[in-house]
């Protein structure tokens, strides 16, 4: 056995479990030893005889030592933790260079919850880190559960009975199956842990106080007045009852159980508070307490050990400095937050990172007459984030539009993924405002915002700029089909209305008819005939109908009959109905009196709930035309086929990977190196920084690189030329260099040219200054720019270009997370706004535009595959009648300081 490594910190993991309760996943330590024989104590005699093969009442001081003294290399070994006490435990012990011999045990009273499931994620991943590629188990017949679990891991698998041993065997090179258990695991468990915040049987309020206008008491007065149908704990150390309800002193002091607490103590008081709630066995925390993050440094880190404490415990928790949650489920009416207005039962999820934001927000919703099936704000975002919630609304059947305010990202790359997932069943709409506000467990974001957007428009989000906006696509997202395609028909009784309604269709992208204006004296028939016609139209996808009468008095009747026309078409109809801004109560499909929290008794609170099929109204129409815009976008995404990245041929991943390692591969030590050398090399290598052959790179991926030479003097500037071909160019060598004018020599066709160029440029930049010569490509071709950059926070992106000075000016630049695949690529080549230059206009030739979306899917499967790329720049990429030529590229490759985060197992933020 080699010498023990160095703890392996980065191992150690933050996991949801498959019932939506936290552990702790770290590798095992020699200090362990008491809390291994406590574990091994708690264990049945069967549990004890599946894992040795034979009874084993306990385990002697040397097994102890044996089994908690690893080296991290050869025998590794992972445990699970609930607080302070050991629940599971997964080892591995290397049998040859590749393979190693897996076992893990996992305590009685927790079988079933995905603990060993998790672990053998980590273990796996962990292994791959030593250069293990097959774990080995030999299993009893009877052992059903041990070997379910590694059956069930999406790792291939194969197995063979001797002796009465079952042996298994696991390939850990990671497949699309193995990927897909991953994320289906981590899905339904994060999932579950909202579930069990958003539907808690009962409520505790610690901190709820006599006092009005105290944090805890304004939870505890929302919670009764929404008519919470679980019964509420008041907690508090001194009083005996508030707002005429029990007391307790403590949560331990509750004679039945709490799923939620509401927690409402001064920041200092907080982490003991939510001890005794896991003590208490408490689900799940909800911390309005300010006093964390937003303060400061001292605040920021009483904040990360707010939420190790709580996930150590098992604990989901919400905030802190948060307004709270809500569900409007009426078998639960749960109103735990501090905005005593909150809308009425709806389709829309609602999720605010502003706790300061939240109570305004709630109160336009409900004075927009929308309902919500639930709302999280998360304030400083310690644990629950809005990934959380996307996993969480994906699976809930009440929620149909999910609307988010964010101020930051914790994990943008999954928070992508997830929703180009969800994007193609519900809606998502998002507000992301700029930078990371103080307090928010997020990184700050480098990409620039215009990045974000693309990579958002990838997902099939839909971002718009405004909270109003929000809530008006929102509206229409809720109670409307999507619409077919852009064509907008227009029905009006002010000329000037539907002409800037029509106007604002065209800014928008959207193809209006001329709008129909029926005069100022048109009534119900007037509009339901020419609405019905306008509908009946194949040139029709949508219609926005404008409503102003001089005089008020016929509007009831208009609405209904707008209602039964729109009902019968099944498209998309919008309006601007009397100025009202929502949903105007006439144009209401089934609406009903409103049973959510607090609805009927906050001021601005809805009257009703509306159906699918209410007609949403806008102050203007141009406002209806924005969101109408919004939502024909993303139909147009939603209805594109979603397909994996292509399989590509002639690709060498293998090599690939090879040129990368030998590239950041660090430098020999001397013989005559003193003791401390080694580990500085060892250091350095981790942070190593290096090029590599580029042209080489993107031969393992099907790309060349056009051919040039370096040359040091005129005669070698002739003689490369006549290798290459004529005619040629010759540039200077330093890529940097194209943005300097005067630094490239086109169409030399003959000994003399190429010498007077040569000399001109030695004359000019120095007798030292580096040349190359290319070959002239064949022309006329459109220039681009490609390009890849390992983002730490999206992961890889590729972005995309014009090579001409202007757009360079202007960054038209067009961004897409990788790998990529054909639409992402067809997407991506036309998000910039000189994409037409490539289609023929503006009097440049068509170009072979296919050839150029195959190029991007092989850099972004390049950028994909190898983590340790940090830049690759393509420039020119040079886009012919027939195909791309790449006239130069420069690759710089990194040591990565971890997985991407969206990579491995899966883990908490």
């Amino acid at each position: 056995m080699q010498a023990q490594a160095q703890y392996p910190a980065h191992w150690e993991a933050d996991v949801v479990l498959a019932d939506g309760g936290t552990a702790h996943v770290r590798p095992i330590r020699p200090a362990d030893a008491d809390r291994l024989r406590a574990f091994y104590s708690r264990l049945s005699a069967e549990s004890i005889y599946f894992r040795f093969f034979g009874p084993r009442p306990r385990l002697s001081d040397k097994e102890v030592a044996w089994f908690t003294t690893v080296d991290y290399v050869d025998r590794v070994a992972l445990i699970a933790t609930i607080g302070t006490e050991m629940v599971a435990v997964i080892r591995y012990d290397r049998m040859s260079p590749t393979e190693a011999e897996v076992a893990f045990l996992v305590e009685d009273a927790h079988q079933g919850r995905g603990v060993a499931s998790v672990l053998l994620e980590h273990l796996a991943a962990t292994a791959r880190e030593r250069g293990i590629e097959r774990f080995v188990a030999d299993v009893l017949p009877a052992n059903m559960k041990m070997m379910g679990v590694l059956r069930q891991a999406g790792y291939t698998a194969e197995s063979s009975f001797a002796d009465g041993v079952v042996r298994m065997t696991l390939d850990l090179t990671p497949t699309e199956t193995s990927a897909e258990v991953t994320a289906s695991r981590e899905h339904r468990a994060e999932a579950r842990s909202i579930a069990r915040l958003l539907t808690p049987g009962s409520v505790a309020v610690i901190g709820a106080s006599r006092e009005p206008g105290g944090v805890g008491q304004a939870v505890l007065r929302n919670l009764l007045a929404a008519d919470f149908t679980g019964p509420v704990y008041p907690v508090h150390r001194e009083v005996r009852a508030v707002a005429g309800v029990r007391a307790y002193p403590s949560v331990s002091a509750i004679d039945d159980t709490v799923d939620l607490a509401v927690v409402a103590v001064p920041a200092e008081s907080v982490a003991d508070v939510v001890k005794e709630c896991a003590e208490k066995g408490v689900h799940g925390l909800v911390v309005v307490s300010s006093g964390f993050g937003e303060t400061g440094e001292e605040g920021r880190a009483r904040q990360d050990e707010l939420a190790r404490i709580a996930r150590a415990y098992g604990l989901r928790m919400v905030g802190p400095n948060c307004l709270g949650i809500a569900n409007t489920d009426p078998a639960v009416r749960l109103n735990a937050t501090l905005a005593a207005t909150v809308p009425g039962r709806g389709r829309v999820g609602f999720f605010s990172q502003s706790g300061a934001l939240g109570t305004a927000l709630l109160q336009r919703v409900a004075q927009r007459g929308m309902g919500i099936s639930s709302f999280v704000s998360a304030g400083n975002r310690a644990d629950v984030s809005g990934n959380d919630l996307l996993q969480y609304w994906e699976e809930d059947a009440a929620t149909e539009v999910i609307l988010l305010y964010l101020e930051s990202l914790g994990n943008p790359r999954k928070f992508t993924r997830l929703a180009r997932r969800i994007s193609r069943s519900k809606p998502v709409v998002v507000v992301k405002s700029g930078g990371t506000p103080a307090g928010h467990s997020a990184r700050e974001l480098r990409l620039p915002d215009s990045a974000v957007s693309s990579l958002f428009e990838q997902a099939g989000l839909i971002r718009v700029d405004d909270l109003i906006q929000l809530f008006d696509v929102g509206q229409l997202l809720a109670y409307q089909p999507l619409p077919a395609g852009p064509r907008v028909g227009l029905v009006t009784n002010s000329d000037a209305l539907g002409l800037l309604a029509a106007d604002s269709c065209v800014a928008a992208g959207l193809s209006p008819r001329p709008p129909a204006n029926l005069g100022a004296s048109a009534g119900a028939a007037e509009y339901g005939a020419a609405l019905a016609g306008q509908l009946a139209s194949d040139d029709v996808d949508a219609a926005i109908v404008i409503y102003t009468p001089p005089l008020p008095g016929a509007g009831e009747e208009v609405a209904a009959e707008l209602l039964r026309v729109a009902e019968e078409s099944g498209k998309p109809v919008l309006a601007t109905f009397e100025g009202h801004l929502g949903m105007h109560p006439a144009l209401r499909v089934g609406a009903a009196p409103s049973a959510g929290p607090g609805a009927a008794r906050g001021p601005g609170a809805a009257r009703a709930t509306p159906s699918r099929g209410s007609i949403p109204s806008y102050a203007a129409p141009e406002e209806a035309v924005r969101a109408l815009a919004h939502v024909v976008r993303y139909a147009a995404w939603r209805s594109r086929p979603a397909a994996p990245p292509p399989e590509l041929e002639d690709v060498d991943t293998a090599r690939a990977r090879d040129l990368v390692t030998r590239a950041l591969a660090p430098e020999p030590v001397g013989a005559d190196a003193d003791v401390a050398e080694p580990v500085e090399a060892e250091v350095d290598a981790a942070e190593r920084e290096a090029e590599v052959d580029a042209a080489e790179l993107l031969s393992c991926y099907g790309l060349d690189v056009w051919p040039a030479e370096v040359v040091r003097s005129p005669d070698e500037a002739v003689e490369a030329a006549g290798r290459l071909g004529w005619p040629v160019v010759l540039k200077v060598a330093d890529p940097d260099a194209s943005r300097r004018a005067g630094t490239v020599r086109l169409g030399l066709e003959s000994p003399d040219s190429v010498r007077h160029a040569y000399t001109e440029f030695a004359g000019r930049l120095g007798e030292d200054v580096e040349l190359a010569v290319q070959r002239m490509a064949p022309q006329p071709a459109v220039p681009t720019v490609v390009g890849v950059v390992e983002d730490p926070a999206f992961g890889p992106i590729v972005s995309f270009g014009l090579g001409e000075v202007t757009a360079r000016l202007l960054l038209d630049q067009g961004f897409r997370l990788a790998p990529l695949t054909r639409e992402d690529a067809a997407g991506l080549v036309r998000s910039v706004r000189a994409a037409p230059l490539l289609f023929g206009e503006y009097g440049y030739p068509p170009v072979a535009v296919g050839a150029l979306e195959d190029l991007l899917v092989r850099v972004g499967r390049l950028a994909g595959d190898l983590p340790e790329v940090a830049r690759l720049d393509l420039d020119q990429v040079l886009v012919g009648e027939s195909g791309v030529i790449v006239l130069g590229a420069r690759a710089t490759v990194r040591t990565p300081p971890g997985p991407r985060l969206d990579g491995g197992p899966r883990r908490l933020s």
